[in-house]
């Protein structure tokens, strides 16, 4: 059964910040808050945590998992970032969007996307996500939680206990949150391509 913390999203517990990193770091999956709505979480480099995701979430081999990062630094580690990519990036984080970039030699290759070689990056605007990433010290391999045959991320974080609690090593408690994702974004043209319309706004696209 997954153990529930109760946060508190502007001034989160570090006490709890530090539990929830701990059972990141043993090979659980957690759901914790993001900007957008709830998401599924492990370490970066744990293929039997990411598979759990993968089976709770029933997706195929072509789904596209995120990073979720603490800032800009950490990205060029994970992603290859052309000058107009991260300006654009400097100028929407953190904030409601995971943009599809070319994936590097240091992102394992079951995190990227077979084919195209990709790999999804977002810097959430969310106080506990951010803790979370801060006292990790690396990225969160991240997806959102939507179940399958459902169109909408659950945002309840009881409900959540309640369907995830056999699934699921933590849930985070921050509240409730959006029910739209994140707006993802592809650069991996050079320009941006809107996959996913989702919380973030577009009318910078305007500008581009």
């Amino acid at each position: 059964m997954s153990q529930f913390f109760e946060i508190h999203p502007d001034n989160p517990q570090k006490r709890l910040i530090g539990q929830a990193v701990d059972i990141i770091k043993s090979g659980g999956v957690i759901v914790y808050p993001t900007d957008s709505c709830y998401a599924l979480g492990c370490h970066i480099g744990d293929k039997a945590a990411m598979e759990r995701i993968r089976n709770i979430r029933k997706v195929d081999k072509d789904h596209h998992f995120t990073l979720m990062c603490r800032d800009l630094s950490e990205i060029s580690t994970y992603a290859k970032v052309e000058n107009y990519t991260y300006r654009m990036m400097k100028a929407l984080t953190p904030g409601p969007y995971t943009f599809i970039l070319p994936a590097t030699r240091d992102v394992p290759r079951r995190l990227q996307h077979p084919k195209r070689k990709t790999i999804g990056i977002r810097i959430p605007e969310n106080r506990i996500a951010l803790d979370l990433l801060e006292m990790l010290g690396e990225p969160i391999m991240s997806s959102t939680l939507i179940l399958p045959d459902t169109e909408l991320p659950l945002t309840d974080p009881y409900q959540i206990r309640v369907i995830l609690e056999h699934k699921v090593d933590l849930v985070i408690d921050g509240g409730f949150c959006d029910i739209s994702p994140s707006t993802v974004i592809d650069m991996t043209t050079g320009r941006p391509e809107v996959l996913r319309e989702g919380k973030g706004a577009l009318d910078w696209l305007e500008l581009h």
